[in-house]
């Protein structure tokens, strides 16, 4: 029986890749590129939009790939790429603007029930407004802290606390609405 070593084999893709071997780019596009869409069209609602910006950052991907110094893990570091490409293309497109309100609430927010689809959640999150859906995005799904969600976005922490605080009220009010509206009380 053989054994082979997946991580070595990613290794070898990247190299290949990196000396622009087209089909060694290609596994990987193929490999990464549905988790990559998926990432981009949480910041960006037209599909069109996202697979645009997720090709863009491919791009970048391909040209930086030398710079992959093999700590952590290779997709995480594509993901910083796509998420960077989202956040670049969304000031461009629309000057997001985030308000200087430093006062922020902690809430405890109950798991939404399961009763609700991926697509029904990516609806409410999509309704947000640009700059609370950005940062809950980066917060609440990629898992960034405040302090580095400030240092990305050049906001102050106080501001990446408080969008989340009011990203959080509005999506819990949308899923009220919706509760109610399928309980026929609203």
């Amino acid at each position: 029986m053989k054994v082979i070593n997946l991580h070595q084999d990613e290794k070898n893709t990247i190299r290949l890749a990196v000396e622009n071997n087209r089909h060694a780019q290609h596994q990987i596009y193929t490999k990464f590129s549905p988790k990559m869409l998926g990432v981009c069209r949480q910041y960006i609602k037209d599909l069109q939009q996202a697979e645009d910006v997720m090709i863009t950052a491919f791009m970048k991907v391909f040209s930086s790939l030398k710079n992959f110094e093999h700590k952590g893990s290779f997709e995480g570091w594509i993901r910083r790429i796509m998420i960077n490409e989202c956040i670049s293309f969304i000031r461009v497109q629309k000057q997001v603007k985030f308000i200087e309100d430093e006062t922020f609430f902690e809430e405890r927010h109950n798991d939404i029930e399961s009763k609700f689809s991926v697509d029904d959640i990516q609806f409410l999150i999509d309704s947000l407004p640009d700059g609370y859906k950005m940062i809950f995005n980066l917060y609440a799904i990629e898992g960034y802290k405040h302090q580095e969600i400030a240092e990305m976005l050049g906001i102050n922490e106080g501001t990446s606390k408080s969008q989340l605080s009011h990203a959080r009220k509005m999506l819990q009010n949308q899923i009220n609405r919706l509760k109610n509206y399928d309980n026929g009380t609203e």
